[in-house]
């Protein structure tokens, strides 16, 4: 795994499709407590959220499926900060299958800091000691390999011509 170690998990059953390996939405809820487990990591812990009514929202994720996952193994889920600004981070997320090769998916996530407040949810600054655990993480990702792919526009391209 190329990137920070951030969260694992069991494959549930439920997770299962009828093709026998992981529903391409339960890709999308790794990821999504892979991003708890981030924030965790960057002191926008539950007793922050609760102190601020400040979150994180996902702006915007792509994901990649690259190798197939089933019930008998463990995702395993690394993180790499690409880049990050007073209230935005950029990360790009891992998947990986316990004791295999290779990365089975990658998700590219762009999110947001956010204060909720009287039904209102407005953007809002990182506090200095958010912003920086998120420059410490992103120094000590910076030199981390890519595994899979990042993400890209997607398209249909028209047939050539001969």
């Amino acid at each position: 795994m190329a990137g920070i170690p951030i969260y694992a998990t069991a494959i549930q059953p439920e997770w299962i499709d009828y093709n026998g390996h992981v529903r391409d939405a339960y890709y999308a809820l790794i990821v999504s407590v892979a991003i708890d487990a981030l924030m965790d990591r960057i002191g926008l812990d539950e007793g922050y959220r609760a102190g601020t009514g400040c979150t994180i929202y996902t702006l915007e994720m792509h994901l990649n499926y690259l190798k197939e996952v089933h019930q008998s193994d463990t995702a395993a889920v690394s993180v790499r900060i690409l880049a990050a600004d007073h209230k935005r981070i950029h990360a790009a997320f891992e998947i990986a299958r316990s004791g295999k090769a290779g990365i089975a998916a990658t998700a590219e996530v762009m999110l947001l800091h956010v204060r909720q407040e009287s039904g209102q949810v407005a953007s809002q600054p990182f506090p200095p000691q958010v912003s920086s655990a998120i420059a410490q993480l992103q120094a000590a990702s910076a030199t981390l390999p890519a595994e899979g792919p990042g993400s890209r526009r997607m398209e249909l391209r028209p047939p050539s011509r001969a």
